[in-house]
């Protein structure tokens, strides 16, 4: 029996109180080549073992991360994930509600809450981390809007070497409001000149370290006009590991601090879910979406965790309400905190050694390779190479999949509309590759270029 909770009469009432003439009206800004003109093509319904044999068939189409040497990054990044997170993951402790607004039979979540803010404010080195967010771009365009609302300005300066996924985001988010992004074009080489664009009425400059294209750059002479200008610098990580080797962005005079955490405790995932870290300076923590998980006592004086600042419209009043897309990634933070907490201040500091190594071997190895040049002067575990003026990269990487490689991200898939960077590889290396991995790698190439 199919369920049917709305009869024609209730269709036509509904459609004529938003004053639409038809269902079809409320899709008319979805583009027409997105929309399905009929049935999806999928076969008849099977039973639970063919659907599984069906499903098998086509994944061995793929050539996974684990079956190849795989040097791919450009925002999401492969690395060893212990067996004891999945496994701590799923002690009893953990299991609450999705929010814990009853600290009484939460306190196993609020504590780790409050222990992964501890984490994140520690590593960024800030005063004061949120309970996480939906994801590292989100996160960013969280971080554009508290700007503007901190400063009263409406501008918003974007460096050409923030993650195009971030830039949209961030886009999309300002589309509607009086604030206004300047979007610097892309630069893979890491000359752009933010300092001559910040004046009396920037809000903030949004920052990636290291940026998308690799390029590690000190940040304190940005900051520090930033700050002579009334400006917030924000800074974007999305390689959380580089926070175990470089200097922190709060060391470098960042105002806020966002980032992707999915290097830590998570896998790929095909590219999600993220984690977005969020933190800040004391005196803006009034101004910081999501919420904030605090230590307290009991009656009994024994320590216990609450919420201390929830920032949501069903918490406050709705014109000081601060979070737009602030959900809190509550078991990707606990998978996080559980890596890093199995790592320890030393580990932690260990594999970001091993990632940069990593890389250092990798653009040695890379001199082989006649015509290719390494376009960062300094980078962390990641950077881009420039293959040749006559070579398209997104070429390349199709050639050397026929032979068992996943030989990194070609910028052209970011941006399609700059034929100056169709050469452009960006490469990742971590503590996951071998030197015989580099060695197919350079071997690969030398046979297609």
């Amino acid at each position: 029996m199919r369920y049917l909770p709305l009869t024609e009469s209730d269709r036509r009432e509904m459609l004529a109180a938003i004053g639409a003439k038809s269902v079809d009206e409320l899709f008319r800004d979805v583009p027409s080549s997105a929309q399905l003109a009929g049935p999806l093509p999928l076969p008849p319904h099977q039973g639970e073992m063919e659907v599984e044999r069906a499903f098998t068939r086509m994944a061995g189409k793929n050539l996974s991360a684990g079956c190849a040497p795989f040097f791919v990054g450009a925002g999401v990044y492969r690395h060893h994930i212990p067996a004891s997170v999945d496994q701590l993951l799923l002690r009893g402790e953990f299991l609450t509600a999705y929010t814990p607004y009853q600290p009484e039979v939460a306190q196993g979540t609020l504590q780790v809450l409050f222990e992964f803010q501890t984490q994140v404010a520690a590593i960024t080195g800030m005063d004061v981390a949120n309970a996480s967010m939906y994801d590292g771009a989100t996160a960013c365009a969280e971080a554009a809007i508290m700007a503007c609302r901190i400063t009263k300005r409406a501008k918003v300066i974007v460096s050409g070497g923030l993650h195009p996924h971030y830039v949209e985001t961030i886009e999309t988010s300002l589309r509607y409001t009086e604030m206004d992004a300047e979007l610097l074009p892309p630069d893979p080489l890491g000359m752009e000149d933010m300092i001559g664009r910040v004046d009396s009425q920037t809000a903030c400059v949004i920052v990636q370290n290291p940026g998308f294209f690799g390029t590690v750059r000190d940040l304190r002479p940005l900051a520090a006009l930033c700050h002579e200008a009334g400006a917030l610098l924000v800074v974007m990580v999305a390689e959380p590991t580089s926070l175990g080797l470089l200097e922190s962005p709060g060391a470098m005079g960042a105002d806020i601090v966002v980032a992707e955490g999915q290097s830590l405790g998570m896998g790929m995932n095909f590219g999600g879910p993220g984690l977005g870290l969020f933190a800040t300076r004391d005196k803006y923590v009034r101004q910081m979406p999501g919420r904030l998980a605090g230590q307290t006592v009991d009656v009994d004086g024994k320590r216990g965790w609450v919420l201390t600042l929830s920032t949501r419209e069903q918490h406050i009043r709705r014109e000081k309400a601060t979070s737009n897309i602030c959900t809190n990634s509550g078991l990707c933070a606990l998978a996080f905190s559980i890596h890093l907490t199995l790592l320890g201040g030393t580990g932690f500091q260990r594999l970001a050694r091993l990632n940069h190594n990593a890389a250092i071997r990798l653009e040695q190895k890379l001199k082989a390779v006649k015509g290719l040049k390494v376009l960062p002067q300094s980078y962390y575990n990641e950077f881009a190479v420039h293959l040749g003026d006559d070579v398209k990269a997104a070429d390349v990487v199709d050639r050397l999949v026929d032979r068992g490689l996943l030989a990194g991200v070609p910028a052209s898939r970011f941006y399609p509309s700059w034929p100056e960077l169709a050469p452009v590889l960006i490469l990742a290396a971590t503590e996951m590759n071998t030197d015989e991995d580099m060695d197919r790698l350079v071997a690969g190439l030398q046979e297609v270029l």
